[in-house]
């Protein structure tokens, strides 16, 4: 994996651990007549992107790189904001959906690095991902009210 490589996968480990604890507080305060819905599907969705982010940082190891693995780490990495608690439902389903859509460019950027260096492993891996960010961005898209 060249640095190049593991910059784009170090990223998109960040971003997805950003995400999973965005994610995670939005379940916690989730507020509104549609609190139990959210609540479980934040829930389900947190759950998602938790084995997501362990895929990817044991992915970073298997090609040789250490995975970063603090807080001060994937803040130096991360494009995706912190989670604001504060927020209607409305708005964290918004911000939620467009985070997604973030991550879905990254993956596509970072699977073609993997195509081109004809890293079948990290193609499957990405594929998948891609897969699971689509469903996630059209469940909170269908979701908006």
């Amino acid at each position: 994996m060249n640095d190049d490589f593991y910059q784009a996968f170090a990223k998109l480990l960040a971003d997805t651990y950003t995400l999973y604890l965005k994610t995670q507080n939005y379940h916690w305060h989730v507020r509104g007549p549609y609190f139990k819905t959210l609540h479980l599907m934040f829930e389900e969705q947190y759950i998602q992107l938790a084995a997501g982010v362990d895929v990817l940082a044991e992915r970073i190891l298997t090609l040789g790189h250490s995975a970063p693995a603090s807080f001060a780490e994937f803040n130096a990495l991360r494009s995706i904001k912190e989670g604001d608690s504060k927020k209607t439902a409305e708005q964290m389903i918004s911000e939620l959906c467009e985070d997604h859509q973030f991550i879905l460019k990254d993956l596509y950027k970072v699977l073609k690095i993997a195509q081109d260096h004809n890293d079948e492993g990290s193609t499957t891996l990405l594929g998948d991902r891609i897969a699971e960010h689509e469903k996630i961005h059209w469940m909170l898209r269908a979701s908006k009210v």
